[in-house]
């Protein structure tokens, strides 16, 4: 079990350690009002941790609070570590960026696109543009995702099984089938939909190194990276370390005790968009090894070339995610923000409205967990809690003014 420990002097590193004190207290008001069960936070410059802060309970109706150690649900801050994934397959010519994914997934290759009608006899057309491997790694493939409730394709996933969850008996292979067989909401490359592209791109990892996801994470990342404790479900021994689920109400944030029991179980499938527990010290592994370029402690898991390609905006034309994400639900403010090959990238802070540094990279969790990588500050923050879902406070933006405030060199 890896300790979450502070590692540099927050003055020295370019802080004003009265200034970061101020995390603490505003994140203790969420959940002395309820509306947090508890939280935790960790600020790096130069990957040495400067600051952790944590408050409330991982349980709170078991009165058990937030340890340093506690396990929590990522759900989307898997999607990083599936892309790097996928950019290490690259790496070692597994595939082009340019590939049509269908040379691998039959049913993409005779993808059919949205045009009208309701979700029980929609009109479709044949895709113009094959459903390329970037188009994957970037959502900009046409595929959608159930929960969101945006768009009539979201319904016909809901229709077959595919809301938050999957169908009873589905692998990750017929889910795959499932979605690709569905139609797409827009021309691939067209636009930009969050979605199941990244499980689809679990999928071809799978197809492409001959392994499970779950065993090439296991022995090409987590292990590589010291992540011991970051897996796909939380097993017995580990168990009493897990945070619980909660959902916001107006009186307050409630467990969701079912949803919160479904960790302890082995999941049937690994689907690469999501899924993964983890620790704030596990997690901060991965971020540093992305603030060094791809390598950590001597690992080294993509180039810092391809890292350079993965954290630029790849959004045609070069605009931000509000012009080209329409009607879309996203898990970063989308001004002045746009898309990588698996990250958001900050292109334009005053746009954003935010202190954050252009070419920052970040993503979330349905938690409503965060982490983001800026380079120019050499600096990664990642923040834990259990709300779902994500976006119902404004965590990810308040925690940015009180960081970067904070910075004073």
């Amino acid at each position: 079990m890896g300790a979450l420990q502070l590692e540099g002097d927050a003055a020295e590193l370019g802080f004003d350690p009265r200034r970061l004190a101020r995390i603490q207290e505003h994140f203790d008001h969420y959940v002395d009002d309820r509306r947090l069960p508890g939280w935790l936070v960790t600020v790096a410059r130069g990957g040495q941790v400067v600051y952790t802060g944590k408050g409330g309970h991982r349980d709170r109706e078991a009165g058990l609070l937030v340890e340093d150690d506690t396990i929590w649900r990522i759900y989307s801050m898997t999607k990083p570590l599936t892309s790097i994934a996928v950019m290490m397959l690259y790496e070692e010519g597994a595939f082009d960026l340019n590939d049509d994914a269908g040379k691998w997934i039959e049913e993409l290759r005779s993808a059919r696109v949205y045009v009208s009608g309701p979700p029980t006899a929609p009109v479709t057309v044949p895709a113009t543009e094959p459903v390329r491997v970037h188009h994957l790694l970037s959502h900009m493939s046409g595929l959608t995702y159930g929960f969101t409730y945006l768009h009539v394709t979201d319904a016909i996933y809901r229709a077959n099984g595919y809301d938050f969850g999957f169908p009873k008996g589905a692998d990750l292979a017929q889910a795959v089938s499932d979605w690709c067989s569905m139609p797409l909401r827009f021309q691939p490359g067209s636009g930009w939909n969050y979605s199941v592209s990244t499980d689809v791109l679990g999928r071809l990892v799978e197809i492409w190194s001959g392994q499970s996801l779950s065993d090439f994470f296991r022995e090409r990342i987590l292990d590589p990276l010291g992540m011991t404790d970051t897996e796909w479900y939380c097993p017995q021994d580990k168990a009493d370390r897990l945070s619980t689920l909660y959902y916001p109400t107006p009186d307050g944030c409630i467990p969701l005790t079912d949803m919160s029991a479904l960790a302890l179980k082995v999941p049937r499938l690994y689907g690469g968009g999501g899924g993964l527990l983890s620790t704030a010290h596990d997690y901060q592994r991965f971020m540093t090894m992305l603030l060094n370029g791809g390598e950590l402690d001597g690992v080294r898991l993509v180039s810092n070339r391809t890292l350079d390609l993965m954290t630029e905006n790849h959004l045609p034309g070069d605009v931000d995610l509000a012009e080209y994400a329409v009607d879309s639900f996203s898990e970063d403010q989308q001004a002045g923000v746009g898309f990588g090959l698996g990250f958001s990238v900050v292109l334009d802070r005053r746009e954003n409205k935010s202190l954050v540094s252009e070419g920052t990279f970040a993503w979330g969790g349905a938690a409503s967990t965060a982490f983001w990588v800026d380079p120019l500050e050499d600096l990664t923050v990642g923040f834990y809690t259990q709300l779902l879902p994500s976006g119902t406070h404004n965590i990810r933006r308040e925690l940015q003014q009180l960081i970067y405030s904070s910075l004073v060199d």
